[in-house]
């Protein structure tokens, strides 16, 4: 069923507003697959904050008209898939994980603003740690110096008392 002029204006509104708070878009071609994997493959995207749609690729053009993702255009060509999303590695990592366990789903390339991306480009993105595991891992590292610290702090009384229950079995013998 075709969209009548106002019907396009209104998604290309929509796509619009997905690109301009998105850090990298990921466009992969579904043809073949089945209602359940694609019902899957959007609950999973849903959970990872990334914006999954599929739309005419002369819509999406007109929606990345004028934005960091302007050079995607040249890779829009038969049936896609678009994942935007607002964390660069999120979108890539979906769409890769579910390409991992069926065939069906074809990446074709991706974008980061200002920068087109091959389909060897989007798997090394995906395979980066996200955000959160990042931040886990700066953490862990700032904290392990403080919490060294803290430990010989308290190995000086530990040794003390040690030292003190020796003495007093040695006596006590």
């Amino acid at each position: 069923m075709s969209l009548n002029r106002q019907e396009k204006t209104v998604v290309v509104e929509e796509i619009s507003a997905q690109v301009a708070k998105a850090q990298s878009i990921v466009i992969a071609e579904y043809r073949g697959l089945d209602v359940a994997s694609v019902t899957v493959l959007r609950k999973q995207a849903r959970e990872s904050g990334v914006y999954l749609r599929v739309l005419k690729n002369t819509l999406a053009r007109r929606a990345v008209a004028g934005t960091p993702f302007e050079g995607l255009s040249s890779q829009l060509a038969g049936p896609l898939m678009y994942a935007i999303s607002a964390d660069p590695v999120a979108a890539a990592k979906v769409l890769s994980t579910f390409a991992k366990s069926n065939d069906k789903l074809v990446l074709k390339g991706g974008a980061l603003p200002n920068n087109v991306m091959s389909v060897d480009g989007v798997k090394a993105l995906a395979s980066l740690p996200s955000r959160d595991e990042l931040l886990a891992k700066l953490l862990g590292t700032m904290q392990a110096p403080v919490a060294q610290f803290v430990r010989t702090l308290n190995e000086v009384p530990t040794k003390f008392v040690r030292g003190l229950a020796a003495v007093r079995d040695k006596q006590a013998a």
